[in-house]
């Protein structure tokens, strides 16, 4: 990871209220590659994404996007900002009452001054990329899931971003639908020359596309390393988690008494 970092996170702390959820986060995503932030619900992987956005601000550190510090940018430049960044949401997030072109023409004709003709060539353009051109005049209701994963893919690099955010991008998914969607990421962020950063739980799909990995736990990075180096790990959460064992740091029982205890005071 050697390229200059697009973004950079150095000693991230965020909590809500009295409970913390990011303790000391340090991340570096560099120009030109895609990389994946993995962990269990709740450990502050989608919270990374909203302080990188500028949806938070921290309790102490900072996050700097193409040399600003996002925290610190007024409410102009922040939106500036905001217009080289895409997002896709989990569930892809479509607008239910617009028709698959309107969705992805939404962002040109919010933030340019672009011919309709114009928009529409690249409305076109960015559907084709992803193999839907031909839905275009179809309502998200009319669309699969996997395929409505691929509009909403369309949507986010409609304007062309530097960075690229998906959260939780393969959830739901049929294994065709995200094998698909899997190497669009890749073939994407690459044709844009993007940085792109995703937020998942598949571990498996995620390490077939990814440069590099940050495993989060208890709002503090775990493990971090190369595809090859995640998968050799001895560390045993990172082994628990790429291999789905049942058992391990993550337990599979919930705290709880004495189970032949408990059983008795039922008798």
């Amino acid at each position: 990871m050697s390229s200059p970092a697009l973004v950079e996170i150095r000693d991230l702390n965020f909590a809500y209220g009295k409970r913390p959820v990011l303790q000391g986060i340090n991340m570096v995503f560099p120009k030109g590659k895609l990389v994946a932030i993995m962990g269990l619900s709740g450990c502050g992987k989608t919270t990374v994404l909203r302080h990188i956005g500028g949806a938070l601000k921290p309790t102490k550190g900072y996050v700097k996007v193409d040399g600003q510090v996002v925290h610190e940018l007024g409410r102009n430049n922040l939106y500036a900002m905001r217009r080289k960044m895409g997002m896709l949401f989990q569930f892809g997030a479509l607008f239910t009452d617009m028709s698959v072109y309107d969705n992805v023409a939404f962002q040109m004709r919010e933030h340019t001054d672009l011919p309709e003709e114009i928009i529409r060539d690249l409305v076109l353009m960015k559907l084709n990329a992803v193999g839907l051109r031909g839905t275009h005049s179809l309502m998200p209701s009319e669309l699969s899931g996997g395929m409505a994963r691929r509009v909403a893919l369309a949507r986010a690099v409609a304007l062309d971003p530097m960075l690229i955010m998906y959260d939780e991008p393969f959830a739901g998914l049929d294994p065709i639908s995200l094998s698909v969607v899997g190497d669009l990421i890749r073939r994407l962020n690459d044709a844009l020359g993007a940085t792109s950063i995703i937020v998942t739980h598949d571990v498996q799909e995620s390490l077939k596309i990814v440069d590099y990995v940050y495993f989060v736990a208890s709002g503090v990075i775990m493990a971090e390393g190369t595809p090859d180096e995640i998968r050799a790990s001895d560390k045993e959460f990172v082994h628990q988690f790429v291999h789905g064992e049942m058992d391990g740091p993550v337990p599979f029982h919930y705290p709880g008494g004495d189970y032949r205890q408990d059983l008795n005071l039922k008798g």
